[in-house]
């Protein structure tokens, strides 16, 4: 699709929305809350603030017009299809009857009316190193990679597992005294404490609720879940999950599993894909939660991502639910570092690609160049892109310096495409409720929002044309910025292709030019 690129390098020469070098931009001091809470939508240039300037553009750019239907497909954990700022925004298979055990649309699937869950009842899974380990040794470099990954995980976890449990007995003692469970700071200051053991967990639990603030109990519970589903499920050779599922994930061609179900047994399970979907399509402007990116758009879950590693398969065929099923943009946050069937994602983003679908797909959180480490699944196979409908995102941090690129975020100036927003993301989870939540699996969909505004106003753009347009029309950043768990200093230049930041105002702008030359030059 080689017109594709020389008709934006075209429009960009000649547009009036040059972006002005960003290296003269202030540090925002600390946000207030409200700031906090949509971020995102604010602007560098007014703010100070390195968001995708969302609020400017449906102000000075989207007001009064009209756009199309986008259906979005969300392969995650699973979406609460009944959260209350999603429910007027979830999918409908209008050509399947609710609940009466067939097959109407002769889609494959029976009664898959909001989407598809390929996992099925199962939830808790291992990582995919722990699943190539049990297969046995078969001499390969790959089996000497993961037992290497494995036994560095496993220590890390076990080291952290010391740590959870002394705080765990601290916190234990501190309720049983305090005969409450969700006891404040200010109580635990004033507590009285002769006895060492109190005055040790006293001291423990303090110094613990000063780093992590008001919420420390939640903070707790989320890292002793951390750690124990890393022992429990992730890491342990013993565990066997996908009996629940019932299929063989070694045979692409087993597509008779899984159920209608969207969301995890346990429905707080679902709360990463409800999140993720928040960020796209929470209704905007309605006065309860924060405001998706996009606001005519249909959220199409597609289960297959478990506390674990994610399958292949499922992977594969999830891609292709959602294709088949009319979605022009599909977020993937999640992300591995082995994939033994590769080439069966490969086949279906090859297959989006012929059906005009753009896939925008998280970077990944190890703090790693993914140039020379590699996360799966990727566009790029011996160095080759493979298709042109993949958007590769990285995580911005709301500080803009030389640490606006967020601690844990991959990075890489072939394989990562552009950053977005992906620290203490405000949006959406199971029960009506809402929550901060980062990794750069809040930055890719933060950037398929933008994707799915440029698909819905200007619906003449292909997938790849949406793709280099967000990354074209994106901020630059022309300063150092910090990478890596050392921290060390490269030019933002060097973190992704593009060297540029999501902008929707300018993405819009741009697209408007794109899509008029297009139509008063049809054979482009």
């Amino acid at each position: 699709m080689k017109f594709i690129k020389i008709i934006l390098l075209s429009m960009f020469s000649l547009s009036v929305f040059a972006q002005q070098s960003s290296q003269n931009f202030t540090k925002k001091a600390p946000l207030t809350d409200q700031e906090l809470k949509r971020w995102s939508h604010l602007d560098l240039e007014k703010d100070s603030i390195p968001g995708m300037s969302v609020d400017k553009a449906y102000t000075e750019l989207l007001k009064n017009k009209k756009g199309v239907k986008v259906i979005v497909g969300i392969v995650d954990s699973g979406v609460d299809i009944n959260q209350e700022d999603l429910k007027p925004s979830i999918w409908t298979n209008k050509k399947e009857i609710p609940n009466n055990g067939k097959d109407d649309d002769k889609n494959g699937f029976i009664d898959d009316v909001h989407g598809w869950n390929f996992l099925g009842n199962s939830n808790n899974e291992n990582l995919e190193l722990t699943r190539l380990l049990k297969k046995g040794d078969d001499g390969s470099e790959t089996y000497k990679k993961a037992l290497s990954d494995y036994n560095a995980k496993l220590k890390e976890a076990n080291e952290y597992k010391e740590n959870v449990d002394v705080l765990l007995n601290a916190d234990k003692k501190v309720r049983e005294f305090l005969k409450k469970d969700n006891y404040t700071i200010s109580e635990l200051k004033d507590m009285p404490s002769v006895k060492f053991e109190l005055y040790d967990a006293k001291r423990i639990m303090l110094s613990y609720s000063s780093q992590k603030g008001d919420s420390f109990h939640e903070d707790l519970k989320s890292y002793q879940d951390y750690v124990y589903d890393q022992i429990d499920y992730n890491l342990n050779k013993d565990f066997n999950p996908r009996k629940l599922v019932g299929d063989n994930p070694e045979d692409i061609n087993d597509k008779k599993y899984g159920n209608n179900i969207v969301y995890s047994k346990d429905r707080k399970d679902s709360l990463h894909g409800t999140h993720v979907a928040g960020i796209i399509a929470q209704t905007r402007n309605n006065g309860i939660g924060g405001d998706g990116v996009a606001n005519n758009v249909e959220i199409m879950p597609v289960r297959a991502v478990p506390n674990g590693d994610e399958y292949d398969k499922d992977i594969a065929l999830a891609i292709r639910y959602a294709v088949d099923n009319g979605a022009k943009v599909i977020n993937g946050s999640f992300g591995k570092d082995f994939s033994p069937h590769a080439q069966w994602v490969y086949d279906a983003i090859k297959y989006a690609a012929s059906k005009d679908v753009l896939i925008v797909h998280a970077a990944g959180n190890d703090s790693k160049n993914i140039d020379t480490e590699p996360n799966f699944p990727t566009d790029d196979v011996d160095g080759k892109e493979i298709a042109d409908n993949v958007l590769t995102v990285g995580a911005l941090n709301y500080e803009y310096g030389e640490k606006v690129v967020a601690s844990f975020s991959n990075y890489g100036k072939r394989n990562v495409d552009v950053f977005a927003p992906g620290v203490k993301i405000y949006a959406t989870v199971p029960g009506n409720k809402y929550k901060y939540l980062q990794g750069t699996s809040m930055a890719s969909p933060n950037a398929a929002g933008v994707a799915v505004l440029i698909r819905e106003y200007y619906p003449n753009l292909k997938a790849a044309q949406v793709k280099q347009i967000l990354m074209q029309s994106g901020t630059p950043l022309n300063l150092e910025v910090k990478v890596d768990e050392k921290e060390i200093k490269i030019p933002f230049t060097d973190a992704c292709v593009s060297g540029r930041i999501v902008n929707a105002y300018n993405a819009l702008k741009m697209a408007e030019e794109m899509s008029n030359s297009i139509k008063n030059n049809p054979k482009l």
